[in-house]
């Protein structure tokens, strides 16, 4: 394999997909990519945040490496990414659709086609962590559901249609070739065309039961993000009925990439990898959207498909969003840089024997939270770490649905101490939300204050690049 291809969509929830053995949710692109491949079943992100996560999928490092913390920090070229070492090797790098870059940066690419980027000071009220102010965006998301079209979608038709064109070209032929194929859906809002949005029966869709959190922090975090008290269950049984819409819609587009890659006669000459940002809560936990660190939003999806890949296989180790670039240079024969924490996901694939000891690892930085908090997930165990706060502890085999908190069961105390054991191997999680909190206040400064960043524009969801209006 020379070339690689990376379709990435926008908050996709690892469960909802037929190959993952979801109930009603209709994939059978994914399901078949799934099949002609290997699927992981415990795929994690950097960030379950849009902007962070991007950074660190092109800079293969964490948050806390990078220091691209919030979504005020998109990636802005200047620290190496996959691309440009791609570029620099010989390879023609391309991205077609949502970046979430810095605009006007060069982030590596031979060419950018229908970017979207983070233009301006980007989401600077997420800047404000000690005193957390009133988010007004939360009521959108339950306003803007059902059946239709959106900009969203329509803009996935344009990156799906580009992407054929490129992929066309017989100049993809002529050297090898790394495209990032980026799709907003099923990111909200929450409106699904017509046809798909049909596919799924609002009155059948199961609503999570409510949930009381007790954390401190994920209270506070719940308040700020507060889209759940604008729905009812009627509303939310029509948001989900969306989101699996926006889900199948999504799957009809990497079908119809899939189909002109086919065509193109590239498929045994390139390295297909399907995956998300992050997840989506969709009311789980009485939570909507990310930024939790709960399996709905920290999970992603990942599929790995091309020559001398195991078909029709399923994997259990852990993977990361930081194994794509990792996996990328291998490919492409370039020494991966010592401080990338990624590992090759062709040899993963490949291993005779799933290592379920491997510690992935997230942590979020950003808008809604007091504090940093941190992830790491092992074998069955999962902890989630708040600096200055309680933790929790899920044993995910038992509880998948991390309902029961066992950080201060005396019995799993040895399970507490090996997850810190892992966790303080990859970052001393108190010395980086510091960090963190150090660098933004000095951004605040920056940008005008407090009250600048409070009368910012504010957004759930970026605008599409002008070109599309």
């Amino acid at each position: 394999m020379k070339n690689i291809i990376i379709i990435i969509s926008d908050e996709h929830r690892r469960d909802a997909m037929g190959c993952m053995g979801h109930d009603l949710v209709k994939t059978p692109h994914l399901d078949q990519l799934a099949k002609g491949g290997t699927m992981f079943r415990r795929g994690y992100t950097a960030s379950p945040m849009c902007v962070p996560t991007r950074a660190a999928l092109a800079t293969g490092t964490y948050v806390h490496q990078n220091k691209c913390w919030d979504s005020a920090t998109p990636y802005d070229g200047r620290q190496p990414s996959w691309m440009h070492m791609l570029r620099d090797h010989g390879y023609h790098t391309a991205s077609i659709g949502k970046l979430h870059f810095l605009a006007g940066a060069d982030h590596g690419f031979t060419e950018e086609i229908l970017p979207m980027h983070v233009h301006g000071p980007g989401w600077l009220v997420g800047l404000l962590r000690d005193e957390l102010p009133d988010y007004d965006g939360a009521s959108e998301l339950a306003k803007d559901i059902g059946s239709g079209e959106s900009s969203y979608t329509n803009y996935d038709l344009d990156i799906t249609s580009a992407t054929e064109t490129w992929l066309a070209d017989p100049a993809r032929h002529d050297k090898p070739f790394a495209g990032f194929i980026s799709l907003v859906s099923p990111h909200y809002p929450l409106v699904a065309p017509e046809d798909y949005y049909n596919m799924y029966d609002p009155d059948q869709m199961p609503v999570p039961p409510s949930f009381e959190h007790t954390h401190a922090e994920i209270c506070n975090m719940a308040g700020f993000f507060n889209y759940h008290d604008h729905f009812d269950s009627n509303s939310a049984q029509q948001a989900i009925a969306s989101y699996y819409g926006l889900t199948s819609f999504m799957d009809t587009c990497v079908g119809r990439i899939m189909k002109a890659v086919d065509s193109a006669g590239l498929r045994d000459d390139t390295l297909i990898i399907y995956t998300s940002d992050h997840g989506e809560l969709l009311g789980d936990h009485g939570l909507w959207t990310k930024q939790f660190m709960f399996e709905a939003s920290a999970g992603i999806p990942m599929i790995l498909s091309g020559k001398n890949i195991p078909q029709n296989k399923i994997s259990d180790q852990g993977v990361h969003l930081l194994d794509i670039p990792a996996t990328i240079l291998e490919i492409a024969g370039i020494t991966k840089p010592m401080d990338w924490p990624g590992e090759n996901l062709v040899n993963i694939a490949n291993a005779p024997h799933d290592d379920l000891s491997r510690p992935c690892f997230s942590e979020y930085h950003d808008g809604g939270s007091t504090t940093g908090s941190f992830m790491v997930a092992w074998e069955h165990w999962k902890l989630i770490w708040y600096a200055g706060m309680e933790p929790l502890l899920f044993d995910l085999r038992h509880d998948p649905e991390e309902e029961h908190n066992l950080a201060h069961d005396p019995a799993y105390q040895a399970v507490l101490e090996s997850g810190k054991a892992h966790l303080w191997q990859i970052c001393d999680p108190e010395a980086v939300s510091q960090s963190a909190l150090n660098d933004q206040k000095h951004k605040i400064e920056s940008v005008g204050g407090r009250e600048a960043c409070i009368n910012s524009f504010q957004f759930n969801a970026t605008p599409i690049p002008e070109f599309n209006t």
